[in-house]
């Protein structure tokens, strides 16, 4: 039997370049009757999918899991060569149509693990990049954070903190609407404890 799978990591990635449909149609080109392809909307970090679950409890020896590319399969090198080396250990060959075959040869070995590499390196540098841009944007904007955004502006802060000079914690709590304790916070950051 031959079976194929498909996934988006979102709702939006489905209507865009790598839809479902897209997906759906190179498959069915390829010999996959559309009533065996599973489809997810789960991003390839998460190794819990419901659909591609049920399609490796499905999978029988002598049968072909077929995919368009390898990063719809896994995005981790870890992940996915675990998950392959598990069905080509079973007799269930994995037709990546980007790249062939795989099976147990060193050749196919040896290609299957420079291209999860490289994806699990792409996934790195979209983070990379993401907390770059995140940093870039915090020194730009005294406001930013990368975590939970503060809920008072730099400017708040300041001026609760000018009134701590002449006024007690508990008055510029009630002047300003900042808590004590975050007052307190604030001047100990202000001092560098």
């Amino acid at each position: 039997m031959i079976y194929g799978y498909i996934r988006v990591s979102t709702v939006k990635q489905a209507s865009e370049g790598n839809s479902l449909e897209g997906q759906q149609k190179l498959l069915l080109e390829n010999g996959v009757q559309e009533e065996n392809i599973y489809k997810d909307i789960y991003t390839g970090t998460k190794v819990d999918r419901p659909c591609f679950n049920e399609l490796i409890n499905q999978l029988k020896h002598g049968d072909t899991l077929v995919v368009t590319k390898l990063d719809r399969f896994a995005r981790s090198m870890i992940e996915g060569s675990k998950i392959v080396n598990e069905l080509i250990d079973k007799g269930i060959r994995v037709n990546v149509l980007n790249i062939g075959v795989m099976d147990d040869t060193p050749s196919s070995k040896l290609i299957r693990n420079i291209f999860f590499s490289f994806a699990e390196f792409e996934r790195d540098m979209i983070v990379e990049r993401t907390l770059e841009g995140k940093q870039i944007k915090m020194k730009r904007d005294l406001d930013a954070t990368l975590g939970r955004p503060k809920k008072f502006k730099k400017a708040q802060r300041d001026m609760a903190l000018k009134l701590l000079e002449n006024h007690s914690y508990n008055e510029v709590s009630s002047m300003t609407g900042i808590s004590r304790s975050t007052l307190i916070r604030y001047n100990k950051e202000k001092r560098g404890y």
